[in-house]
């Protein structure tokens, strides 16, 4: 059955890896809405699926209003009669927020805004979703998590602490739904080419030595692409998955398997 006829919200998804799942889910079978606060973007994405033959419809939410959370699932229900899969895609990392990404320069405001649409994002979907996918008999939710939710990294204090919390937070939803029928997982995707990877890098002091830092781990040698996330997701989200509950699947390109870089095993990464 694959994703064939379920029905999509993916948050924060007019770009990078929401984007990539919309395409292939849409291009599947699968109806999608598309949401976000870029609504050129979004609204592009949507026309881009449909004249490929996909269903979708683009709605604009805020994950940390509650009104637009509450609003965006109802539109989502009312298009589509219903909604079985709910991604909990949109993120946000201080490096779009700030340059100032030490402890000592890092404000209350950048952090508490991280963790707002990290977090307390996943829990609002999560919880208006909920009433709908009750109604599902492929219910699923799937949570963006981060190789920073199990290992410290460079430059990450908020968005790492976000990270960990939504894969801490994935375990306990998973627990307190099953009786619903209810699947939750979360996936932790190492450097996958996105705007926020874009971003980070363009922030760091040596945005050179940063990219290697980032993919000189990688045992497939190479920058991740949203692509290679969809398709997990688009597992995670099928029948086919229907035993995976409650789980964390890192998908790094093998860059926490081991402790060393690259240039050991005499490679180098793919231009």
């Amino acid at each position: 059955m694959g994703v064939s006829g379920l029905r999509f919200v993916i948050t924060g998804s007019a770009v990078g890896i929401g984007a990539g799942t919309a395409r292939l889910a849409a291009s599947r079978g699968a109806r999608v809405v598309v949401s976000d606060m870029n609504d050129e973007q979004g609204r592009l994405l949507v026309e881009e699926i449909r004249a490929a033959g996909g269903e979708a419809i683009y709605c604009h939410c805020d994950v940390t209003d509650e009104l637009q959370v509450a609003e965006l699932m109802k539109t989502a229900a009312q298009a589509f009669g219903g909604i079985d899969i709910l991604h909990n895609n949109a993120g946000i990392h201080e490096s779009m927020l700030s340059s100032e990404l030490t402890l000592e320069s890092m404000s209350r405001e950048t952090f508490e805004k991280v963790m707002g649409v990290n977090v307390t994002g996943v829990w609002l979907c999560s919880k208006y979703a909920l009433p709908y996918l009750r109604d599902s008999a492929h219910a699923s939710i799937i949570n963006a998590g981060s190789t920073s939710s199990l290992s410290g990294y460079p430059q990450c204090q908020a968005y790492g602490a976000s990270k960990g919390a939504v894969m801490q937070l994935s375990k306990m939803l998973a627990v307190d739904l099953a009786p619903d029928g209810i699947r939750v997982n979360c996936y932790c995707p190492g450097s996958i080419h996105t705007q926020i990877v874009d971003k980070f890098l363009a922030a760091a002091p040596d945005p050179k030595a940063m990219l290697n830092t980032m993919t000189m781990t990688h045992l497939v040698p190479r920058m991740g692409q949203p692509v290679d996330v969809a398709e997990l997701v688009c597992f995670l989200a099928s029948p086919e998955s229907q035993f995976v509950n409650g789980a964390v699947w890192v998908i790094d390109g093998g860059s926490l398997a081991w402790r060393g870089t690259l240039d050991v095993l005499g490679m180098e990464v793919a231009s």
